[in-house]
């Protein structure tokens, strides 16, 4: 009994540290949405530096998460979550501090360093910490936290830029940092993966090739898409990209084996998720730019009235996380993203210089609910779909996938924008976020065709083997 109750507290516990590490890391994607006209007039910029404000930190996160997950396997997940929780919360302070555009930016990339190391042991390290019978709550839990954290970005954003200032953003994050650090130490249990291994190749390729397509997708409008750099970061980046497909089957050990994307399940929640965040992000980043340039509402006005949108998964999230152990994550999740498709259609379609708020309030609704269904069982679907010793590279594939439709998202809708619209005037921005919106609702449609790729839950049950070390298949 004794063994029992403290089984419990230590599942507890580990929820609660890796929810609120996961709401930090997840936050922190688009809280500064709202403050990007404050920064912009504190520190300067254009189009292409607001964008890289946000794509700095996605962008590093994307492309490191899995080298977290490959560390933590190695040299301990509690301690290398600890190093990632530190490395977050000082250059949360560094951003605060930042005297310019560059060095914010330059701050940004370093959030994302630690947010990278951090994120995908969190997931791990909760998974052990709890019972199987009650994992799927636990993970609908933290679902929904880290979900929520990313949809009220702009509201937390907005409310601390006009009441305090921007800076405050970024220091809401040290005392939370520095109180999780001391809990994570005593509280988790530390624990490796059998014979991990790093695999520098695979990161040099996927980071750079990464890095090469978002920059040129968020410089190409301003530098103009024939130039050299633009060019050469579409080609190189595309052609490293390819090499990292390739050495994702050949390499023995690889990062992403890319033989988990022959699970039928594994390849559907993945690219699902990838498409949901591509259009959500670009869509969030120019939506909440729009309710202050073009309507004129304040941060916290912006913030409050998506606030139907992006506190609906509040609501919505545990009861999806019930849904989806009574009935499997395939429906729940492919009606979420159904939902979230419609939402930013209906966004589209009413989009105005003068549109008023009851007329955008079916729109944000629907996506909220949207949401909400999506982001709870996605986590356990993900985690089920692989064997016990694949979890550490599910969750750092998981989440990387996502950050990288995050960052292209705002990459790509950014430049849908600039080509058709602009700041200028409020004609202008309209202009440039209604297709904007458009391809959003069109990606996230096409995400829910391909999570209809997971199976059902009878045939996952049916189709399980028993946990065995992984067989890399070299092709």
């Amino acid at each position: 009994m004794k063994t029992r109750t403290a089984d419990g507290r230590s599942a507890v516990w580990a929820l609660i540290i890796t929810s609120v590490a996961g709401f930090m890391a997840a936050l922190d994607n688009l809280v500064v949405t709202t403050a990007l006209p404050s920064i912009h007039d504190d520190l300067g910029g254009g189009l292409a530096d607001l964008q890289w404000t946000v794509n700095a930190y996605t962008l590093t996160f994307a492309v490191l998460l899995m080298l977290g997950a490959a560390l933590g396997d190695r040299f301990g997940r509690r301690r290398l979550f600890n190093l990632g929780l530190l490395v977050f919360t000082a250059s949360s302070a560094a951003a605060a501090l930042a005297p310019g555009i560059g060095s914010l930016v330059a701050a940004r990339a370093v959030q994302g360093v630690g947010a990278a190391i951090m994120m995908p042991l969190t997931l791990t390290l909760l998974t052990a910490a709890v019972p199987a019978a009650r994992r799927g709550a636990a993970l609908g839990v933290f679902g929904a936290v880290t979900g929520l954290a990313v949809a009220s970005g702009p509201l937390i954003g907005g409310s601390l830029t006009e009441h305090f200032s921007w800076q405050w953003i970024f220091w809401l994050n040290v005392p939370v940092g520095l109180a999780l650090l001391p809990l994570a130490r005593l509280r988790l249990r530390e624990s490796h993966a059998p014979d991990a291994r790093l695999d520098v190749p695979g990161t040099l390729l996927v980071s750079l090739g990464l890095f090469g397509v978002v920059y040129a997708l968020v410089n190409g409008e301003s530098d103009g898409w024939t130039a050299a750099p633009i060019l050469g970061g579409l080609v190189v980046g595309t052609a490293l990209l390819a090499a990292f497909v390739r050495h994702g089957y050949r390499a023995e050990r690889p990062m992403l084996p890319m033989r988990l994307f022959h699970d039928r399940g594994f390849f559907g929640i993945n690219i699902a998720s990838l498409l949901m965040f591509l259009g959500m992000f670009g869509s969030i980043f120019l939506l909440s730019q729009f309710l202050q340039s073009v309507l004129g509402h304040s941060p916290t006005e912006a913030g409050l009235r998506m606030l139907p949108w992006t506190g609906m998964p509040l609501i919505v999230a545990p009861i999806a996380g019930y849904l989806s152990d009574r009935i499997g994550g395939r429906p729940v999740v492919v009606a979420g993203l159904a939902l979230q498709a419609v939402g930013l259609a209906w966004y589209a379609l009413i989009l105005d210089p003068a549109v008023s708020y009851a007329a955008q309030l079916p729109a944000l609704v629907v996506s909220g609910i949207g949401m909400g269904l999506y982001f709870a069982p996605a986590a356990n679907v993900v985690m089920s779909s692989v064997r016990t010793a694949e979890q550490g590279i599910a969750s750092g594939a998981n989440n990387a996938l996502r950050e990288v439709g995050g960052a292209l998202g705002v990459a790509v809708l950014g430049a849908i924008f600039a080509a058709q619209g602009g700041y200028g005037t409020p004609d202008s921005f309209t202009d440039g976020t209604v297709p904007a919106l458009w391809v959003g609702a069109g990606t996230v449609a096409v995400a829910a065709v391909v999570a209809l790729l997971i199976p059902r839950r009878g045939a996952r049950e049916a189709a399980a083997v028993p946990d065995e070390p992984p067989v890399l298949a070299a092709v």
